[in-house]
């Protein structure tokens, strides 16, 4: 495992970790917390410490499946978690200090924790990020120890613009991926001149990359990627990344035919993500210990040559490009 510095924070995190939306087993599913368990000993058992989280995944089952096994660890494994997400309805007005402050202290209680090695805004509405008191409300939090760093996950790279204003967000949870490519072109320099850690999420364009679907491809309906193609139940782009679902499987067998890759593809996707040095983490999901493992093993592939990155760019142009780059 190789392992990254993220951000301006005293944080080397593996550069394949672990995100839990799905650990439980599977997206649409119950959760099942000796599943959970098993897939979150597998990360670590295999040199991943980093794990991400939140408070709202599997309504906080996922966080206390994290907090339960890091109790049985002596190594330090870092923690990531979200709030804001619980607010409902989601808008500007329902944000404010005391509120995310008692999300807080839910979470370090339902893992467990005396401190947070990252909280994160989850995905909060634009009008926040001009907002200087919710951000000042977490330079009280890190004072008093309840957390150590802030970050903020975000649907746009306006908002991820944005947050950089504030001295004290260290880390931006963002999407790309081959199918999302504008982050590095207008956002990843600006990270680096300020030093943010870039946390990579959705890295397989929920499981279109992984080069495994068709056209009779079926998902439960409590399944996101049933349910929330048109941004249904929130941000549409994190579901397929915003792709349009018959044309991301064109998009697919181009990549598959072009790199000449038949049964790798979610490998490939995730070792060109690693490509981008001002990337920290990438955390895709799993819901077996053989996908960890799998992820995993995408770090130990060989680097992408100037061909086969121009490829990658040439099919995003080709079909993408204009419907996605606009709207993210």
């Amino acid at each position: 495992m190789n392992y990254r510095r993220l951000g301006k924070s005293d944080m080397h995190v593996s550069e394949i970790s672990l995100g839990t939306w799905q650990v439980g087993g599977g997206w649409g599913g119950s959760f099942d917390p000796k599943a959970a368990n098993r897939i979150i000993r597998s990360a670590i058992d295999a040199g991943i410490n980093f794990i991400d989280t939140a408070d709202v995944y599997d309504a906080g089952l996922s966080e206390a499946a994290v907090g339960k096994v890091l109790e049985t660890y002596s190594q330090k494994i870092f923690v990531a978690t979200k709030c804001g997400r619980q607010i409902q309805p989601h808008i500007n007005t329902g944000y404010q200090p005391e509120v995310l402050r008692r999300y807080v202290e839910a979470s370090l209680r339902n893992m467990k924790l005396e401190t947070i090695d990252l909280i994160q805004l989850h995905c909060p509405p634009t009008e926040v990020y001009s907002r200087p008191e919710i951000f000042g409300e977490f330079v009280k939090l890190k004072e008093e120890g309840k957390i150590q760093h802030l970050g903020v996950s975000v649907e746009k790279v306006g908002e991820a613009k944005a947050a950089l204003a504030f001295d004290n967000v260290t880390t931006v949870q963002i999407i790309f991926n081959m199918f999302r490519q504008k982050p590095a072109e207008e956002f990843f320099a600006i990270a680096k001149e300020r030093d943010c850690g870039i946390i990579v999420r959705v890295p397989l364009a929920s499981g279109l990359l992984a080069g495994k679907m068709d056209e009779t491809s079926v998902f439960k309906p409590e399944d996101h990627r049933t349910f929330n193609r048109n941004g249904e139940a929130f941000d549409k782009g994190e579901t397929f990344s915003g792709v349009d679902f018959e044309i991301g499987l064109h998009a697919v067998s181009a990549l598959k035919k072009r790199l000449g890759i038949e049964q790798e593809l979610a490998a490939a996707a995730l070792r060109w993500i690693l490509m981008f040095p001002e990337v920290g983490t990438v955390i895709p999901g799993a819901s077996s210990p053989g996908q960890v493992l799998a992820n995993i093993r995408a770090a130990e592939l060989p680097h992408f040559n100037e061909y086969q990155m121009q490829v990658v760019s040439e099919v995003y142009a080709e079909f993408l490009k204009d419907s996605i780059h606009p709207l993210w």
